[in-house]
């Protein structure tokens, strides 16, 4: 299988390189700058590409790389600072641009190649940049230049080395998947042989190996990721798989009974917790605090339901490749812990395994419809697994959860109503712990407003905000403010991913 590894400098959205890749049929794997080069040669990589980053190569600080794997004959992609790294790292000249240049960007290309064919000679390119390249290193040409940016391209063909300035895996660069095709297929001579349908057998052989001869649980709540990794657990294990569905008070209104129905054939049981969970949150408002809290007090429910059904060491989880890259690990920075990564108690009495690790949400769709799951599984909307605690800014209380949950049900009624579950990736309700004066009944009120955010995404890395019509808006907000006591004002999010996130902790 084609292997494909991006050198990771710190931009937070270097997932985008990985998903693009992806897209391209190539696997691929995002691992910290200063990786060693013997490990990263152990994994034999068919193709490496330097991210970008926030660094300065001039800072005390800036990231670095083993300049070895520049030495491999291995075809290498500089991206932005990738592209500052690889000439410093070869005796090339950088220095902090006069003009910094951010945005789109009109590209000359300067000299025919590879890595452009297809692409047209002046073309748009996102570019993001503080330092610039003045002179290449040595048996480097230059390929295309900018009004700002003497050398917005370079190569040495002869190494194998590659670099650009601007931004290909962003939607603002529209040639720029061409271009990646161009590096991983013309020059790299991959083959694009990476196909989510196509992993179920290595999912189960992962599993079965992980597992061994024993028991295992697997932590279903419902929600796409989950469900896929109980019926990719259930292939491999069979009846040596119980699968553990945490009541933890924080779920949507239905959810349960939703739940219990569509996995008929597992041996799934209930650990009733609420009470366990609202405790541990009492007048807890950090948002990071809660996540890591939910995290600790599932493992504790996990352990309690393991009491009743005998030697268990092995617990599954839904964990895709969006949670691991927010909650932090190389040069990025954590986002938000998921409780099934970052709020992972050190002290879990459990290996921890993790079939989807890889896998970006189109990916996971993909691999749930494969393995005979339906619709109503695989597209159901995602739902965080730290559940309506980080829809509430500020205190997790009982009457709090009735108010968002109950908030929650009419959105979601109204977009079924709608005809728009498939286009929505999310639509939900946030409760704000502030209070504003209304009127209602010609008297006054001091309630709490509901923020109603709907967002389309392809894989919930970046997301758009939807323009819901103003008809359909005025029927949610009549109806939040009608029928959900204690709220009298509705607002809608209209803000992007980044620089907001999809939920609001």
């Amino acid at each position: 299988m084609s292997y494909v590894i991006v050198l990771d400098f710190g931009a937070q959205y270097n997932h985008l390189i990985a998903r693009r890749v992806r897209e391209a049929r190539i696997f691929c794997e995002v691992l910290p700058g200063d990786t060693p080069a013997a490990e990263i040669l152990a994994k034999k990589p068919d193709a490496l590409i330097l991210s970008g980053g926030p660094s300065s190569v001039f800072a005390a600080d800036a990231p670095s790389m083993d300049a070895a794997l520049l030495t491999q004959g291995i075809p290498v992609l500089g991206i932005c600072y990738g592209m500052q790294l690889m000439t410093r790292l070869l005796g090339g000249h950088v220095e902090p641009a006069t003009k910094r240049e951010y945005g789109r960007t009109l590209m000359q290309r300067t000299e025919e190649s590879p890595l452009f064919h297809g692409i047209p000679q002046s073309s748009t390119v996102w570019m993001s940049h503080g330092d610039v390249v003045l002179a290449v290193p040595k048996g480097f040409q230059v390929m295309a230049t900018t009004a700002t940016t003497p050398i917005a391209a370079m190569a040495n063909p002869q190494r194998n080395l590659w670099a650009v300035q601007y931004h290909p895996e962003v939607h603002h660069t529209p040639e720029g998947q061409v271009m990646l095709r161009n590096f991983l297929y013309d020059i790299a001579h991959l083959t694009p042989d990476w196909d989510p349908k196509d992993r179920v057998q290595e999912g189960v052989r992962q599993i079965q190996a992980e597992v061994g001869t024993g028991r295992a649980l697997v932590a279903l709540s419902g929600g796409v990721d989950s469900a896929v990794a109980a019926a990719l657990a259930h292939r491999a294990l069979g009846d040596r798989l119980t699968a553990v569905l945490i009541d933890h008070g924080l779920m949507r209104e239905g959810e349960i009974e939703e739940v219990l129905a569509a996995f008929p054939d597992l041996d799934l049981r209930v650990e009733y917790a609420e009470q366990q969970f609202l405790d541990a949150l009492h007048g807890i408002r950090d948002p990071e605090a809660k996540r890591k809290i939910i995290g600790r007090e599932f493992i504790r429910a996990f352990e309690r339901a393991r009491e009743s059904i005998g030697s268990v060491a092995h617990l599954i989880q839904g964990t895709v490749y969006p949670d691991v890259i927010e909650s932090g690990g190389g040069k990025g920075s954590t986002i938000k812990s998921h409780h099934n990564v970052g709020g992972m108690p050190d002290d879990a009495d459990f290996s921890i395994v993790e079939p989807l690790r890889w896998f970006f949400k189109d990916e996971v769709r993909e691999l749930g419809t494969a393995l005979g799951l339906p619709d109503s599984i695989v597209w159901r909307q995602p739902f965080p697994g730290p559940g309506l605690a980080v829809r509430i800014v500020g205190e997790v209380t009982q009457e709090g959860l009735a108010m968002v949950r109950a908030a929650d049900a009419i959105i979601r009624e109204e977009v079924r109503r709608a005809g728009l579950e498939k286009e929505i990736w999310q639509a939900f309700a946030v409760l704000l712990d502030i209070r504003s004066v209304g009127v209602m009944g010609d008297g006054r009120t001091y309630g709490q407003p509901i923020v109603i955010r709907a967002v389309e995404s392809q894989d919930g890395m970046t997301a758009d905000w939807v323009r819901l019509s103003p008809d359909l808006l005025e029927r949610m907000a009549a109806r939040v403010i009608g029928e959900v006591p204690g709220v009298n004002r509705v607002v809608y999010d209209i803000t992007s991913k980044p620089p907001g996130t999809i939920e609001w902790e």
